[in-house]
């Protein structure tokens, strides 16, 4: 789910440790179980308006974590190619992972 390697490393042959691997997938945990009381909210038929505000919470949830894995990539691997010369990449990565998270 959260791989070792990104774009970036994977061209380079090199890998970094993920400074907050543990706090995103704590956090995508927690998503997880919230997706489930709302999955269970509709089932025993819920308030329509309870369950979508249990959904806009799990949404914000998950910009949140988002922008963790962006900040993540952006203070180890994109660093990293910077310092190895590789501006060019960087520019492109970024605007792929921005274009993947912004549609």
């Amino acid at each position: 789910m959260y791989k070792e390697e990104c774009n970036i490393c994977t061209n380079n042959h090199h890998n970094h440790e993920r400074k907050y691997r543990k706090q995103v997938v704590n956090r995508l945990a927690r998503i997880e179980r919230h997706v489930r009381s709302i999955k269970e909210m509709a089932h025993s038929g819920r308030d329509c308006s309870d369950i979508l505000l249990q959904i806009a919470e799990v949404r914000k949830a998950l910009e949140s974590t988002a922008k963790v894995v962006f900040s993540d990539h952006m203070e180890n691997c994109l660093v990293d190619a910077v310092h190895q010369g590789n501006e060019e990449k960087v520019l492109e990565d970024i605007k792929k992972a921005l274009d993947n998270f912004i549609r």
